[in-house]
């Protein structure tokens, strides 16, 4: 089954529960924890999405190239301006098992600009 979900007005973090409770397979009559699932997610409107301003300025991905001292940060505010699927997307991951179905799941969601 494929779900669309229009992303105007809705939080970040409430909507990537919803969208990782999906692609598990949660909300199905055939659900097992151990299968991938079979529902589908579309994404359609992400620039509309409603980010407090706080979380602009406060939120910070950090990325580490693994020799001493390079520690990379990148503002929340910049990372959304330049890519708005990379922040849904990796809040979406991070909320999956961590198992070798969360790359199968994170592929039945597609993000329409």
């Amino acid at each position: 089954m494929t779900h669309t979900i229009d992303a105007t007005n809705k939080k970040l973090g409430r909507l990537a529960s919803q969208i990782a409770v999906i692609l598990q397979g949660k909300n199905s009559p055939k659900y097992n924890p151990n299968k991938e699932g079979e529902d589908k997610v579309i994404i359609t409107n992400l620039k509309a999405l409603d980010v407090e301003a706080s979380k602009f300025d406060e939120k910070i991905y950090y990325r580490h190239a693994g020799a001493l001292g390079h520690l990379n940060e990148k503002k929340f505010r910049d990372v959304f301006a330049r890519n708005p699927t990379f922040v849904l997307r990796r809040a979406v991951r991070l909320m999956l098992p961590k198992n070798r179905l969360a790359a199968k799941r994170l592929r039945r969601m597609t993000i329409e600009k």
